[in-house]
């Protein structure tokens, strides 16, 4: 079990990436599997902000094409969504703790670590190395 985390959804939808084929090609395997494969509401939201912001991308999707391909994921047959559950306050407590100096844009990482945690979820599938400063995960990265 493992999280796919949005740079890796964002490298699969931008044609424009160099990381495109790889990224479409592993998400491409988790769609059509069974097997079961997550995500959080936090990191579609991300997807949604990322591939519509002009600053980021160089062809911008609009909303609505954004959505299309988020309401594709959802209709993979093995995905889960991770949503909080009642020890959601403690395990961030936790996940903060375990974690030196965390402050700013780690801490939307650290929301995505501590739904993992809660759910018993260890390996996210990631391009982005602040992963690494979460002990409780295991960071795996496809597009190295």
């Amino acid at each position: 079990m493992l999280v796919v985390d949005t740079n890796i959804l964002v490298y699969a939808a931008n044609e424009d990436a160099e990381e495109h084929a790889a990224a479409l090609a592993v998400l491409g395997r988790f769609r059509s599997a069974r097997d079961p494969w997550h995500l959080t509401w936090g990191i579609l939201y991300e997807f949604l902000r990322v591939t519509t912001h002009r600053r980021v991308l160089e062809r911008p999707w609009t909303a609505h094409r954004a959505m299309a391909f988020v309401t594709a994921l959802l209709d993979s047959p093995g995905l889960i969504l991770l949503t909080p559950t009642a020890r959601h306050a403690s395990t961030l407590s936790d996940v903060i703790r375990d974690v030196p100096r965390m402050s700013g844009n780690l801490l939307f990482d650290c929301q995505t670590a501590t739904l993992m945690r809660e759910h018993g979820v260890r390996r996210i599938l990631t391009h982005d190395a602040d992963f690494h400063r979460f002990p409780s995960i295991e960071v795996i990265d496809p597009l190295a």
